[in-house]
C-alpha cells in the first residue's frame, strides 16, 4: 500500500503537499468477529484531519473531516471508490474491506480548531465516507470529534446512513445548543429488494428514518437527502411518492434529490452489479450516462420536479439554509426591575 506522500486527493485535498500520514504510523488490524469478518482495519496516526476542498468543487462546504476511508456500508454506487486507488487499493471490494482509521483524529481536530489559523468556518462531515459506518461502533472516534467541535462553538453537519449515530445524540443536542449544527440522514428509497442489492451493508431504510424521527422528538430537525435516485429501479413515481411519504411522515424538515452519478471508480463497479443484477439495463444505462459522470440535465429536472411537488404535497420542502436545525439558545433571564417587585411588561418590537 501506498503511504508516503498521500495527501486526502483532488475530492478533498490538502492546500500543501505535506504527507497525512506516513507507512511508519501504520497498524494492520483484522477482528475475528461476526460483524468484521473479512474486514480489515489500517490504522493510522494522521498529521492532519481538516481537508478543504478544492475551489472547483461542486460541494456548498470548504471544509471536510473524515475519519474513515473506506466503507463497509458497500454501496455500490459510492462516488468514494475511487479514493481508495490513492492506495494502491481495489476501488470495488477492496473499498468495501480495506478500511483506514485515523485513531488520533480527535486530538488532531482538536488541536487544529485551537490554532490562531484557523477562523471558524463550517465542517462538514460524512461526505465522502460515513462517519457512522460499522467501524465507528468499535473506534468510537466521533464522540471525541464532536466534543472538540461543542467546545470550540465550530458550526458542523453530518451526513450519514447510519443508525448509530443516535448513540451521540446527547453530544449533538449539546453542540446544538452553542452552534450551528445540522444533521441529514441519505434515503434514496424504501424498496427493500434494491435496499438489499444495492446498499448491503446499511441500515433498513425504515431504520435510517427512525433517525430522522428520533432526532426531531429531541429538538434537532433533520434533513433526508434522497440519494441516489437510481434510473429504471427506483425513480417509478410510485416509488417517489412512497419514499417522500415515508419521509414526510418521519418528519424530515426538508428532502433534497440527487440522481445517481458514476464517477470513475464507482462507475465500473456498479455497472458489474447492473450486469449481475439488471443486464437488461445496461444498454439503457449506456445510452443515459453516454455523456459521462451525470444523467443529462433532462432526467435531473425531472426527477428534482416529481420530489419538490410531491414533498409539497405531503407538507415538506426542499433544502435550504438553517432548516436541519431547530434547536433554540436558552432565552436570557428577564432582568429584575430595579426597585420595584412589580414584574415588568416587556416590548415585543
Amino acid at each position: 500500500m501506498r503511504w508516503d506522500n498521500l495527501t486526502d486527493g483532488p475530492e478533498h485535498g490538502r492546500a500543501d503537499d505535506t504527507a497525512l500520514f506516513g507507512a511508519d504510523a501504520v497498524t494492520r488490524r483484522t477482528i475475528d468477529t461476526p460483524e468484521f469478518r473479512g474486514i480489515t482495519f489500517h490504522e493510522v496516526r494522521a498529521r492532519s484531519v481538516l481537508n478543504r476542498v478544492p475551489g472547483a468543487s461542486r460541494m456548498p462546504f470548504e471544509w471536510t473531516v473524515n475519519p474513515y476511508r473506506g466503507c463497509t456500508h458497500a454501496c455500490v454506487y459510492c462516488f468514494a471508490r475511487k479514493t481508495h486507488s490513492y492506495l494502491d487499493l481495489d476501488t470495488g471490494i477492496g473499498f468495501d474491506t480495506q478500511i483506514v482509521v485515523k485513531v488520533n483524529a480527535p486530538e488532531v481536530l482538536r488541536r487544529q480548531l485551537a490554532s490562531p489559523r484557523w477562523q471558524g468556518e463550517h465542517i462538514a462531515m460524512g461526505t465522502n465516507v460515513d462517519c457512522y459506518q460499522r467501524g465507528e461502533g468499535r473506534y468510537r472516534l466521533m464522540p471525541g470529534i464532536i466534543s472538540a467541535l461543542r467546545d470550540r462553538a465550530n458550526p458542523f453537519s453530518i451526513l450519514t446512513k447510519g443508525t448509530l449515530i443516535l448513540r451521540d445524540l446527547d453530544l449533538l443536542v449539546q453542540a446544538a445548543q452553542v452552534t450551528d449544527v445540522g444533521i441529514s440522514v441519505s434515503v434514496g428509497f424504501t424498496d427493500p429488494e434494491l435496499w438489499r442489492t444495492v446498499e448491503p451493508g446499511t441500515p433498513a431504510p425504515q431504520r435510517r428514518l427512525d433517525v430522522v424521527r428520533t432526532f426531531g422528538e429531541h429538538g434537532i430537525g433533520c434533513a433526508v437527502l434522497m440519494a441516489p435516485v437510481i434510473p429504471f429501479l427506483g425513480d417509478h413515481p410510485d416509488q417517489l411518492r412512497a419514499t417522500v411519504r415515508a419521509i414526510a411522515e418521519a418528519g424530515a424538515t426538508s428532502v433534497t434529490p440527487l440522481t445517481l452519478h458514476l464517477r470513475p471508480g464507482a462507475r465500473e463497479w456498479f455497472m458489474a452489479w447492473l450486469t449481475r443484477y439488471h443486464p437488461h439495463l445496461v444498454p439503457r444505462y449506456e445510452r443515459l450516462y453516454a455523456g459521462g459522470t451525470y444523467a443529462p440535465r433532462w432526467y435531473q429536472r425531472r426527477i428534482t420536479r416529481q420530489v419538490h411537488e410531491l414533498a409539497q404535497e405531503y407538507g415538506i420542502g426542499p433544502a435550504r439554509a438553517g432548516a436541519s436545525r431547530r434547536i433554540r439558545p436558552p432565552k436570557p433571564a428577564r432582568p429584575e426591575p430595579h426597585g420595584t417587585d412589580r414584574p415588568v411588561q416587556l416590548s415585543l418590537l
